[in-house]
């Protein structure tokens, strides 16, 4: 299913955005900047060895959604343990590497059901395929993964699905192989977004919200376009302003 950018949803609930800062008091800053309009943050390696994992407390009071981004990839007795750890947090989303394998998926899949608190849902699972920032030549030469991107992340979402997996991170550009081969319903989380006119800094299979959206992408990922804008309120807001217009 591919969505269409002209109707009315509620694009802040899909939208997540990076915090991919040092220490808190820069998090209190960007969140201040962007003055309530923001609903869905991610907390990746940076922020959560730097602050540990009150951040994600401290966010949640805020009344915010996060997504803890620490892409687990171990044994499967070990990313068992993390991910029983990382559901006391209260985190709405957390991922792991697909290359770990099924029996890893699966053991983490069984730690977070028995680490989230009673009478508490589980925070969505999602598997990692290709990191946006790796090319076709990169995997083709150096990861030594025979074949197009495509196929490799479509192979990679077959096997999530598989693991039980609620969705896999991947470009935009594989969302549709995605939901080809494992349901419209399979969830899809899309980083390497920028807004027209922005970097594309260490990215290489990026593309704008708005087309991320329209290739079917359920949730983006978007951070330096906003939080290094020189209004990070104006540019969320002319963000939204175009998907609702769906230019």
């Amino acid at each position: 299913m591919v969505h269409s950018v002209n109707n009315e949803r509620a694009w802040d609930e899909q939208i997540i955005l990076a915090l991919d800062y040092q220490d808190k008091a820069e998090v209190i800053e960007c969140l201040n900047k962007l003055d309530g309009q923001v609903r869905y943050v991610k907390v990746g390696m940076e922020l959560c060895y730097a602050e540990g994992p009150g951040i994600v407390a401290y966010l949640k009071e805020q009344g915010l959604q996060v997504f803890v981004d620490l892409k687990v990839h171990d044994i499967p007795n070990t990313a068992k343990g993390a991910m029983m750890s990382l559901a006391k947090h209260g985190a709405d989303m957390v991922n792991l590497h697909v290359a770990g394998g099924v029996a890893m998926m699966e053991a983490a899949r069984e730690g977070l059901e028995q680490g989230t608190p009673a009478g508490e849902e589980s925070p969505l699972l999602i598997g990692v395929t290709m990191l946006t920032s790796t090319s076709q030549q990169t995997m083709n030469e150096q990861i030594l993964i025979t074949g197009s991107m495509e196929e490799t992340v479509a192979t990679y979402a077959r096997l999530a699905k598989k693991a039980g997996m609620d969705g896999v991170v991947a470009s935009p550009l594989e969302v549709p192989a995605i939901k080809q081969v494992a349901g419209s319903t399979f969830i899809t989380v899309t980083p390497g977004i920028r807004t027209l006119g922005s970097s594309k800094g260490d990215q290489t299979r990026i593309t704008t919200p708005e087309k991320a959206f329209e290739r079917g992408a359920d949730y983006i990922v978007i951070g330096r376009s906003i939080t290094q804008a020189p209004n990070p309120a104006e540019a969320w807001a002319n963000m939204i302003t175009i998907l609702k217009e769906g230019k």
